[in-house]
């Protein structure tokens, strides 16, 4: 939503508040598409970012070319042709998972641009017979599909998105902070630990948990962010993860990896994935004391969010691998003002290395 706005708001010569808004639309409808069918995309092993973005990038992309309704619903109809997107970089840590990001806003522009030009896709391409939802979810639910749509505008669902506090999957967050708490306020040490568990919903199991021993020794850095058992590990060791600890040579630390081994996890069919994102983490000690830590939802989200402090923080830390203190103060100055800017130009700008 964002980088498909700022690259069409910057080639359409669009204010900061038109830039904005389109930013608002696309994820209200991002999330609509996803929320229709909750968790069938992942269970047939697709990325929902992958699918999903493809009909951000249109609406983000279609309010700044000022589409008309009949040209958008064409460019969706492209986008059904476009979205695409597997979960099997999970066996390897590959990184295709960067990718669709990517290459759905870039779909999305697309779509909208021939859809402006007059190409057609089909109108019916979400609750067709052989659309979107049939072809990667399995079915379509058109009662809750008519729900959605039909709060455009009066709900928002940006409101409740999370923004995640460590650099690696959204579901695994709770848990890490479980763990963080468990290592500051329950003093808990990795040399006295004889073995943690965590108990998980089924539907993360092929995510963060399977083939156990893969995850206990992830191949790479990638790998390593869909790995729990080394997630908890890097936390409980060093008190954080930031992007430094997903290097790979970090992850082949032999003290991380030997408390990865102790990690494992049990099934709790009380927990309403993906509905709920919790956190358990029992961890028992060489002393025959067990503590543990549990929580409800995930840092970052409307429950429990982020001071303005925190996320700024976290920028800037992402920030200092490419630019200086002060170029990510001016970015973050630019971001503040610019819903009263008439152009992107001083944000562009100060993004450009």
């Amino acid at each position: 939503a964002v980088p498909t706005s700022l690259a069409v708001g910057e080639a359409t010569g669009a204010s900061g508040r038109a830039t904005l808004t389109a930013i608002v639309a696309a994820v209200e409808v991002m999330c609509r598409v996803g929320l229709a069918v909750p968790g069938k995309f992942h269970a047939r092993h697709y990325h929902p970012t992958a699918l999903a973005g493809t009909f951000a990038g249109a609406a983000a992309a279609g309010k700044l070319y000022r589409l008309t309704e009949d040209e958008l619903v064409r460019a969706f109809g492209i986008c059904g042709s476009q979205a695409a997107g597997i979960i099997e970089y999970l066996a390897d840590g590959s990184w295709t998972k960067r990718l669709h990001p990517g290459w759905a806003a870039h779909a999305g522009v697309v779509a909208a641009l021939l859809a402006q030009s007059g190409f057609t896709g089909p109108e019916t391409v979400f609750e067709g017979e052989h659309g979107f939802y049939r072809a990667f979810a399995g079915d379509v639910q058109f009662e809750r599909l008519e729900e959605l749509l039909a709060s455009l505008g009066r709900v928002w669902e940006l409101e409740q998105l999370t923004f995640k506090p460590y650099p690696c999957g959204s579901i695994a967050q709770p848990y890490m902070d479980c763990a963080l708490r468990l290592r500051e306020m329950r003093g808990v040490r990795p040399e006295d630990i004889v073995e943690i568990r965590c108990r998980t919903a089924a539907g993360p199991v092929p995510r963060l948990w399977e083939p156990l021993a893969s995850k206990h020794t992830p191949q790479n850095g990638y790998a390593a962010k869909f790995s729990l058992p080394y997630l908890l590990a890097v936390i409980l060791t060093r008190g954080r993860a930031s992007l430094a600890e997903f290097e790979d040579d970090v992850v082949r630390d032999p003290a991380l990896l030997a408390l990865a081994a102790r990690v494992g996890y049990e099934l709790d069919p009380t927990i309403d994935y993906p509905r709920q994102f919790v956190g358990h983490v029992r961890v028992r000690l060489k002393d025959g004391r067990v503590v543990e830590e549990w929580q409800d939802h995930p840092r970052g989200g409307p429950d429990s969010p982020m001071a303005p402090d925190e996320i700024e923080a976290k920028f800037r830390g992402n920030a200092s691998l490419v630019m200086s203190d002060d170029g990510a103060s001016r970015v973050i100055r630019n971001v503040r003002t610019l819903g009263a800017e008439p152009s992107l130009e001083k944000l562009m700008r100060s993004l450009t290395l």
